[in-house]
């Protein structure tokens, strides 16, 4: 079984290596020794959410803070194409839902999308709010899932702001696509950016909310560069479209190799 997997703060494990000693404090610590029980021997990985990882064993286990001992440490490359998901708000936590499982399955970035016909809107407090409540989600996420990157979580958007991110997106060697029932090619078969791409090129997936995308957003979207795509023969509710994107992409891209 892979050890569990505690989130430090970015930098903080700057200038640890194997044989050094690390202390993990504050919240991640309480939930690894009060809630988890965790004990002195196990096994556990601290990650910075950056790409470092410590493979520790745990020394000592004291109120509010872990005493572990460095057995690796491990710097994960960041990706040379990057997935990003342009998730449409959605009534019923089902937006929620759908950056949990891309989370999992390797979406690099999220960015919440005010879409003309999504019931939820984000504005003022409940923006913030809502934006920090899905920051807490791709966090925990990531850690379940064992990752050392944790997603980044963007500025939500509306239909303009959308717009230029695809237009930024192609301009730097990038591929956008929008996920529409109606489109006729298939993600599957879209070219993907190549690795060798200057920068980091990425793959911007969009997905509408329940009531679909408008035909003016799809012209829009379009118009910017996009491509309009489908995933196969069935219509997918919009918490379970984007992680399947994320999924072939990644695929694809060789991350599950």
């Amino acid at each position: 079984m892979s050890a569990p997997v505690f989130l430090a703060g970015p930098g903080l494990l700057d200038g640890h290596g194997a044989g050094s000693s690390y202390v993990l404090e504050g919240a991640e610590a309480r939930h690894a020794g009060v809630v988890q029980r965790r004990r002195a021997g196990e096994r556990v990985d601290v990650v910075d959410g950056a790409g470092v990882r410590l493979s520790c064993t745990i020394a000592d286990v004291e109120p509010g803070r872990l005493v572990l001992t460095v057995a690796e440490r491990h710097d994960e490359p960041a990706p040379t194409v990057r997935i990003v998901l342009a998730q449409a708000l959605a009534k019923g936590d089902r937006d929620e839902l759908a950056i949990e499982a891309a989370t999992e399955v390797g979406v690099d970035a999220v960015v919440p999308w005010q879409a003309s016909r999504s019931v939820v809107v984000w504005r003022g407090e409940r923006a913030a709010k809502s934006r920090a409540k899905w920051r807490a989600t791709v966090r925990e996420a990531a850690k379940q899932s064992r990752r050392a990157w944790v997603p980044d979580v963007a500025e939500p958007v509306d239909g303009r702001g959308l717009e230029a991110l695809v237009r930024s997106v192609v301009a730097a060697g990038g591929l956008a696509v929008v996920l529409h029932e109606e489109a006729a090619q298939p993600l599957a078969t879209v070219p993907l950016p190549a690795a060798d791409v200057p920068g980091t090129p990425a793959v911007l997936l969009v997905v509408g909310p329940e009531g679909g995308i408008s035909q003016d957003e799809l012209e829009l979207l379009v118009g910017a560069g996009a491509v309009s795509v489908r995933l196969g023969p069935h219509v997918l509710r919009t918490s379970t479209a984007g992680p399947v994107a994320v999924a072939l992409v990644a695929e694809r891209l060789g991350r599950w190799s």
